[in-house]
């Protein structure tokens, strides 16, 4: 009885299971849903938005370049204390600092010793040197923050058509079934016809070779669905699978269409983003060009020392020291210094002239590439406006194309079947309506992406996205 009650639990766990994975399986996916996921997924997304946290940590740090400089250190040492008069030039800048009375002769009498000391240095007056470096900073910050926004923005751009592709190639393959169904059923009468005599034997080959010709399309029709697919998937940075689409939006005309959409520089993602590089490089000249001034600096130093040399110690009382540990190492004589003092390179202005100019160069290079950019998409967004013309122009065609297209298949399949026409003719009613329905697919497909390429030109994807929901 126990046995019997298992297995009535996992049967029915079996089935649940079975019914959620088929619903998850058949859950719609939305164009909204699609570039949501690409928006969370996408590298570049991600890697950008890493770029932009990094910039924003680089301008707290360029903000504490106000902030004095204080060191403190401290060593305690073991050494002889032989001193000597005559000049000396540190090597490769290594040197001691040991200090003693001179002798005639070499000694090795040692003790312990430290040195304890507290060092500041603030550079108050920099002519806004770093006030400019804190700029430059922000003006990265914004450049990444910019850079970020438009790859978004590109990226719902490119996955809204990425999907729009994938809902044409589905339509294809819809198309393509029909096309070998009527092919199949075409076959059928010609074979029977064929048999009983009514119709030459040649007609069943031509009827075979159609039928061929209807599965080599649906094949590629479904190979080119399946790229769709591939490139849909890769962009929402999932893995690659069988996408079930909306399709309750392709098969009217959006009432958006005609609207009239300028170009609003100030907001674009892409020409922000060109203009926040302009921005970097003004900033990064005025930066430079503080470097041609002096710097004033305040200095102040606290400096405390120990040693086991007694104040006696000389030639006279060499042994006036000792090797106890504490001794040598406790403070027991202070310094401290204060001042003021300024450094300037003579010569960094000549330098400076030169690399501020080349920064100069830098940004008029930059400017000219922001305005190749908005050259080009007021170029796209008067293209835009004219495949949407085109586009709906052909969207209307279609329909009467597939009507008149079918019509005439109709006509010739009866012709056929009562034998007043031949094989050729009814092909070719099948080819020419298997086409028509191509066309629609194609033309219903065009008029949203026109409507796309509007969208993208204007930097509104809202646009196009409002007009789906």
């Amino acid at each position: 009885m126990c046995d019997i009650h298992e297995r009535l639990i996992k049967t029915a766990t079996y089935f649940s299971l079975l019914f959620l994975g088929i619903r998850a399986h058949s859950q719609t996916l939305t164009l909204k849903a699609a570039v949501d996921s690409a928006l969370i997924n996408y590298g570049t997304v991600k890697a950008k938005a890493n770029y932009l946290k990094s910039s924003q940590a680089t301008e707290k740090e360029a903000s504490t370049y106000h902030l004095p400089n204080l060191n403190i250190a401290a060593q305690q040492a073991y050494g002889t204390a032989n001193g000597q008069f005559g000049p000396v030039i540190p090597i490769g800048g290594f040197s001691v600092a040991s200090s003693g009375p001179p002798f005639l002769t070499q000694n090795w009498n040692a003790a312990f010793g430290g040195l304890y000391l507290a060092n500041l240095s603030w550079d108050f007056f920099t002519f806004g040197r770093v006030r400019e470096n804190v700029k430059v900073a922000e003006a990265q910050v914004a450049q990444d923050a910019s850079d970020l926004d438009q790859e978004k923005f590109q990226l719902q751009v490119k996955v809204s058509g990425a999907y729009l592709n994938l809902l044409a190639a589905q339509r294809l393959v819809l198309s393509e079934q029909k096309n070998l169904d009527r092919a199949n059923a075409l076959s059928v009468v010609v074979i029977a016809r064929a048999k009983n005599g009514l119709n030459p034997g040649v007609d069943s080959s031509q009827a075979n070779a159609e039928v061929s010709n209807a599965k080599i399309a649906l094949n590629n029709a479904v190979n080119y669905e399946a790229d769709q697919a591939s490139q849909l998937a890769q962009l929402m940075g999932t893995t690659y699978q069988k996408f079930q689409l909306d399709t309750v939006f392709i098969n009217r005309i959006p009432a958006a269409l005609y609207d009239s959409i300028p170009v609003n520089e100030d907001q674009h993602p892409l020409l922000k983003f060109y203009q926040s590089r302009v921005n970097v490089s003004k900033e990064q000249e005025k930066y430079i060009d503080r470097f041609k001034y002096p710097v004033f600096s305040f200095v102040g130093v606290m400096q405390s020392r120990g040693t086991g040399f007694n104040s006696n110690y000389s030639q006279l009382n060499p042994d006036d020291f000792n090797h106890d540990y504490w001794n040598g190492v406790k403070p027991s004589n202070s310094n401290y210094l204060l001042g003021v003092g300024v450094v300037w390179n003579l010569t960094n202005p000549v330098r400076v002239h030169q690399q501020v100019t080349a920064q100069e160069w830098t940004s008029k290079g930059l400017q000219n590439e922001y305005e190749l950019v908005s050259q080009q998409i007021k170029t796209q967004l008067a293209l835009a406006d004219d495949k949407i013309k085109y586009a709906v122009a052909n969207y209307h065609e279609a329909p009467v194309q597939v009507k008149a297209a079918s019509d005439a298949y109709q006509q010739r399949s009866v012709l056929y079947k009562n034998g007043l026409t031949n094989i050729v003719d009814v092909t070719q009613a099948l080819y020419v309506l298997n086409r028509a329905e191509t066309d629609r697919d194609i033309a219903n497909s065009n008029v949203w992406q026109a409507l796309l390429l509007k969208a993208a030109a204007s930097g509104d994807f809202g646009y196009f996205v409002n007009e789906i929901r």
